[in-house]
């Protein structure tokens, strides 16, 4: 567990980083963005009028393509970053409600969404099982988490991760299939699915899907606190 102040610093660097990107992020990553969003959507799947929150939702594009293709749903984002969430407004408007928040602490009540998508943002997580629980406490029964992230089974992944958290304080760390499996069933959640895949040369991929069970939830203080790969 960090101490607060750790904490703090490490946040403020994630803050910085994503205040000097916000104004050219949707422009600069765009190809990766479009690739990641296109290929979680192809991953989902909900009733059409479920209640859905994006964790990390940065400018709101995940979110946006969400809106065009299941307009029925009602779409929440969080998101950390104040300048991701003004350019996040300014693209969904009424479309979706956008609150300021981290992963360790979701504004959201129990029990109160059937579906979390979390694309990109698991490798800035510092405590990833505070994280998932807290996932896990939002997630109505028989809810479905959905995680996208840069995958460590693939080499080039390794590599820019160790050059990442060598020289970039926002960035935390990947994770392999296994230690990504081997976290969601510490949250309590029973994994569905982990598929890996590559977007281009350099990015693979993975998206795990897990869902809560329909037992009782257990409260918790937050302060104390095998897939597959796609070819070609």
């Amino acid at each position: 567990m960090w101490s607060p102040e750790k904490r703090d610093n490490l946040r403020r660097a994630v803050l910085a980083e994503y205040a000097r990107l916000a104004p050219h992020y949707d422009r600069r990553w765009f190809s990766y963005v479009a690739a990641t969003s296109r290929e979680t959507l192809r991953r989902l799947s909900f009733e059409p009028t479920a209640r859905l929150l994006d964790l990390g939702c940065g400018t709101g594009a995940f979110l946006s393509a969400l809106a065009l293709s299941n307009p029925g749903a009602s779409l929440g984002g969080v998101d950390p970053s104040p300048q991701m969430l003004a350019v996040a407004r300014k693209r969904l408007g009424r479309l979706a409600t956008l609150i300021r928040g981290w992963a360790e602490a979701i504004p959201f009540a129990d029990e109160s969404v059937d579906l979390i998508v979390c694309c990109s943002v698991f490798h800035y997580i510092r405590n990833p099982s505070v994280a998932l629980k807290e996932m896990t406490r939002v997630l109505r029964p028989l809810g479905t988490l959905v995680i996208t992230d840069w995958c460590a089974d693939y080499r080039a992944c390794r590599i820019c991760d160790f050059f990442l958290r060598t020289f970039n304080r926002a960035h935390f760390r990947m994770y392999h299939e296994r230690e990504c499996h081997a976290l969601l069933e510490a949250s309590g959640l029973t994994v569905i699915d982990i598929e890996r895949y590559k977007i281009n040369w350099l990015w693979g991929l993975m998206t795990a899907t897990a869902q809560k069970g329909f037992g009782p939830y257990q409260k918790y203080d937050r302060l104390s606190c095998g897939g597959r790969e796609r070819r070609g």
